[in-house]
């Protein structure tokens, strides 16, 4: 069976639908990450017959095609501490992979309340502290900001594995928060370390054949426009476009799991 055919199967709305849904994630994600918080519900809602694995390697698949396309447009414009970007992807790819093998094994709804709490702080972190993001805040000796990129790998991708959205968004804080860059800087660390997240996440994903190809191939395509827009408007536009952004997504992750805490 060809991929026509594959296409075929599926309604046509649906599928333009989907295809749209991608593009506004692969804005957001290109932007400061957290796409897959309009993805990922998309396609469950569109696809509700699906397994939970196979809707994370489906959209695995789109995110890494639009998140490298973002990691390209930011490192012509960003330049990188290679180091810093090394050990922090090495250690995001080893928890991602983790992550990804024990999702099947273990209840992803016991760090939701967590979750949802901290998101709540950060947003109002964020709100009330205008320049947070907007300048480089922190002078860190060498070997500090090596630990601090290890310990951001490890914890984000664990949770990149193990339940993935808005995991752009928390690499943009980690960077932020913990090695006081501003916000161009970190999302474009962020995008570069998602990518290797999404590799390990997806190897597995891969293996275990959880993945639909034919409705990847549409998210990834339209995934890959939204990126390319807006990663050109978040290094034109700067820091404040950039925070603006931040806060709509934490928002939208707030709601997304006050729903699943208190509702789900």
């Amino acid at each position: 069976m060809n991929l026509l055919e594959l296409f075929a199967q599926h309604d046509t709305s649906i599928l333009i639908i989907l295809g749209i849904a991608s593009l506004f994630a692969g804005f957001i994600d290109a932007v400061v990450g957290g796409g897959g918080l309009i993805q990922f519900p998309a396609f469950m809602i569109l696809f509700p017959n699906s397994t939970i694995p196979t809707a994370f390697g489906t959209n695995k698949i789109a995110g890494l095609s639009g998140t490298s396309i973002a990691a390209v447009q930011y490192a012509k414009r960003v330049k990188f501490n290679w180091k810093l970007l090394t050990i922090t992807a090495i250690s995001s790819f080893v928890f991602s992979f983790i992550g990804a093998k024990l999702v099947s094994n273990i209840d992803v709804n016991i760090l939701k309340p967590f979750i949802f709490f901290m998101l709540i702080a950060i947003a109002v972190y964020t709100f009330k502290k205008k320049d947070f993001g907007s300048i480089q805040t922190k002078k860190l000796s060498a070997n500090k900001k090596y630990v601090f990129g290890l310990l951001l790998g490890v914890i984000i991708g664990f949770y990149d594995g193990f339940l993935g959205p808005g995991t752009g968004s928390f690499l943009v804080l980690g960077f932020v928060a913990l090695l006081g860059f501003e916000f161009l800087e970190a999302s474009a660390y962020a995008k570069v370390i998602n990518c290797v997240t999404n590799v390990s996440a997806l190897y597995v994903f891969i293996s275990q054949g959880n993945y639909i190809l034919e409705i990847a191939i549409i998210m990834a395509v339209s995934n890959v426009i939204g990126s390319i827009v807006g990663s050109r408007m978040a290094i034109l536009r700067g820091n404040t476009f950039i925070r603006k952004i931040f806060l709509f997504v934490v928002c939208v992750m707030i709601i997304r799991y006050g729903y699943d805490v208190f509702f789900s």
